[in-house]
């Protein structure tokens, strides 16, 4: 429930932020109307503090009409400055919310806030999406939390998904906990695994510093809400020709909303360098590679074989390989066709980030480190001499 106060000043600093036309101004007082959707942007705006929010509580809530699941989709840009494409992990995401969708019998829908809208549809519904529900705004040129944030809050107020995922990409880890605090919701950081039980929206992720696995269950949260790792969930095969009805939302954004705004942006990457988690090859060390000297190696091999080289947190924290290479749990996670993985024993935490590869080969001198438990081919052996025995092979080739 909302509310305006006797402190209301009738400035109607409140009237233009509205994205849904909800607020009229009538003798000097801001008055909602029914298109009100709790989305919290007057309340942001107020100078007095005269606008309040009251929330249901969680437990007397009645959720049977909490119904869809939905999943935020994330662009990106591209050398066309005038079209962004999608990011691949809402396609992985689709892949799992399709089953979970099936699962519950229910209805999996995209999420899609943009400037122009350049035929998004058609793939997000040959990844399986249902239904695209689509905003298209001027405002939503690029992403700002505070505009972003509250058009998707007002979505579910009026839609009322039972679920929603995002990417735990540094957009959906900004995105998500402002939704999850302004709705008063749960959310459920960093999962490598989804499922249903029981009706309600299994949510996996790793606990006390990767060492343990942990099943949460949000049964007073809706929508349950989950941010998923990159390259964790399998992509699905896309089916050309399915398509997904389009609802497009109205929405009535005005500038003051965006309390940030982007001076400049900075590429930090070599240009044309292709990113650790994109790559088909991952050619990894950890602290058995002994020195930054030998490490090097590894980047001589990765290179003979097209692929991109990774470290563990070990390797890291050693000055063998930038922050950048890191895989594992407080890295980066991948899922390259194939891993080879050098002078690592397999942590849970770095296990986390690798273990969605196609093929994994491990090379160890401990016959008992944990890593050969997920690797399909493994050599007990010293990477100092198999290395240079690799590139060697590869060369003559």
């Amino acid at each position: 429930m909302i509310e305006v106060s006797k402190k209301c000043i009738g400035c109607a600093k409140c009237v233009p932020v509205c994205p849904f036309a909800a607020i009229n101004m009538i003798d000097k007082k801001a008055v909602m109307n029914e298109a009100c959707t709790l989305c919290g942007a007057c309340v942001q705006v107020c100078p007095v503090q005269a606008i309040t929010i009251t929330r249901e509580e969680a437990s007397a809530k009645d959720f049977s009409g909490y119904k869809g699941v939905w999943v935020y989709v994330e662009l990106t840009e591209t050398g066309d400055k005038a079209q962004k494409k999608i990011k691949p992990v809402t396609f992985e995401l689709l892949s799992a919310g399709r089953r979970l969708a099936d699962e519950l019998g229910e209805d999996l829908c995209a999420v899609l806030l943009t400037d122009k809208n350049h035929n998004y549809e058609k793939d997000l519904g040959a990844y399986g999406a249902d239904k695209v529900y689509m905003v298209e705004h001027d405002e939503l040129f690029e992403y700002n939390t505070d505009v972003f944030s509250t058009v998707i809050v007002g979505l579910v107020n009026r839609h009322k998904p039972s679920s929603m995922l995002y990417g735990a990409t540094i957009q959906g880890r900004d995105l998500a906990p402002r939704v999850a605090s302004t709705l008063y919701v749960g959310l459920t950081a960093d999962c490598t695994a989804l499922a249903i039980k029981d009706g309600l929206l299994l949510q996996s992720r790793p606990a006390f510093g990767g060492n343990i696995m942990a099943d949460i269950l949000a049964p007073n949260s809706r929508p349950q809400m989950s941010t998923v790792r990159p390259n964790v969930m399998k992509m699905a095969e896309p089916v050309l020709g399915r398509t997904a009805l389009v609802v497009r939302e109205p929405a009535k954004l005005d500038k003051s909303l965006r309390r940030v705004k982007v001076l400049e942006r900075k590429i930090a990457h070599d240009a044309g360098a292709v990113k650790i988690e994109n790559a088909n090859i991952v050619v990894s060390g950890g602290r058995g590679m002994k020195t930054k000297e030998k490490f090097k190696q590894l980047e001589e091999l990765s290179k003979l074989l097209g692929g991109v080289v990774g470290a563990s947190r070990a390797a890291v924290d050693l000055g063998f390989k930038e922050k950048t290479h890191q895989v594992g749990q407080s890295g980066t996670t991948v899922s390259p066709k194939l891993y080879l993985s050098f002078g690592i024993s397999g942590a849970v935490q770095h296990i986390v980030g690798m273990k969605a590869s196609d093929v994994i080969i491990a090379v160890n001198k401990d016959p008992n480190a944990p890593i050969f438990n997920v690797a399909k081919y493994g050599i007990v052996g010293d990477a100092h001499e198999i290395v240079p025995k690799l590139i060697e092979a590869l060369k003559k080739k």
